[in-house]
């Protein structure tokens, strides 16, 4: 069963030293709508995994195939680039926006996807970008980044170490740091970067029949969870109950949030890759501690097992894009009645 934690500081959060998450989506949508790759991912309703769950409606906000990208990551580093190329863009000749960040360089820390993003934005803008990963990240993301022309550094034995790694290359090289997490002193370039993923939070509550009783969210540092969170209150007020997932080798929300601030946590590498990191990011745990009512850690069986019946359900995705769906067939022991909200964020990898 999902190990929980009620939030006792839902409603009045921590009082960090961070901005709230944006919930303003629309800034976003209307420079999505200057790019032709952009549409909206379907709301798919999963009618065989709501009655194995013993629920009355499961619905999931379907990002595996977001802009050609294979996750909702796509929406968050490559906005960033955007904005700052439309900025650069409007002083050039001719306003060719392929030429507008040329000689800049960015340079992350990624379990892949967020590092997909900060490629292609790049390489839409004639930028470079260098992407550090950690040893435990599988090759298979690796020869994905260089493909789309990024630089690949294998540095670090976990996520925040290749992210130290990138932190000190940005400093001595001049290089631009964008990360999806934030910290104290870094959260201006972060906080933009979930804004972008309040399109897909958007498309969802646009195109949901009615409103949710329970809304499943899985977390890494907290990103994606923190900027839906904010947005699916602001849309629909304390009514749903806002649940997030991550993996018991990794539950630095859960740690930061029964400590009442940021807690770095230890464990084993994770099946789950993508949400095995062990700090939260600074913005996000501002955010879900006013906006989350339960923390949910699931076990590593929990994870694949999940993702073997949402498999025979026809549902493929992986440990980390189906971490909320897995909490849910895990024994979540929600009412009958209740009307679920998840995100598979991303489709099935080799991790």
């Amino acid at each position: 069963m999902p190990h929980i934690l009620q939030n006792p500081w839902r409603g009045q959060g921590l009082g960090l030293e961070a901005p709230m998450p944006c919930d303003d989506a629309q800034p976003v949508l209307d420079l999505l709508a200057r790019c032709s790759a952009h549409a909206p991912t379907p709301l798919i309703p999963l009618e065989q995994v709501a009655r194995q769950a013993g629920v009355a409606q499961v619905w999931a906000k379907d990002e595996r195939n977001r802009m050609g990208l294979g996750s909702f990551k796509a929406l968050g580093a490559a906005h960033v680039i955007a904005r700052e190329a439309v900025a650069a863009g409007d002083d050039l000749a001719g306003g060719d926006l392929t030429r507008a960040l040329e000689g800049r360089s960015y340079v992350t820390a990624s379990a892949g996807n967020h590092g997909m993003s900060v490629a292609a934005g790049a390489a839409l803008f004639g930028a470079r970008a260098i992407i550090y990963l950690a040893e435990t990240v599988p090759s298979g993301f690796a020869d994905r980044l260089r493909a789309k022309g990024a630089d690949v550094v294998v540095e670090g034995a976990d996520y925040e170490a290749s992210m130290a790694s990138a932190s000190a290359a940005a400093q001595a090289r001049g290089w631009t740091l964008l990360s999806d997490g934030s910290w104290p002193g870094y959260t201006e370039i972060p906080y933009r970067v979930m804004e972008g993923y309040l399109v897909l939070a958007a498309e969802a509550a646009d195109h949901m029949p009615q409103p949710p009783t329970h809304i499943l969210l899985q977390a890494g540092v907290g990103g994606l969870a923190g900027a839906a969170a904010a947005l699916f209150r602001a849309r629909w007020g304390d009514a749903p109950q806002i649940i997030v997932v991550e993996p018991d080798a990794a539950p630095a929300l859960m740690e930061s949030i029964r400590a009442g601030h940021v807690v770095e946590t230890s464990g084993p590498v994770s099946a789950m890759g993508r949400l095995d990191c062990k700090v939260p990011s600074l913005i996000a745990l501002n955010g879900l501690a006013r906006d989350a009512d339960v923390f949910v850690t699931i076990s590593e069986t929990e994870a694949t097992d999940g993702i073997a019946q949402l498999a025979e359900h026809g549902v493929a995705t992986s440990a980390s894009g189906g971490a909320g769906l897995a909490a849910l067939v895990a024994g979540l022991d929600l009412d009958e009645t209740a009307r679920v909200l998840t995100v598979l964020s991303e489709g099935p990898t080799d991790d």
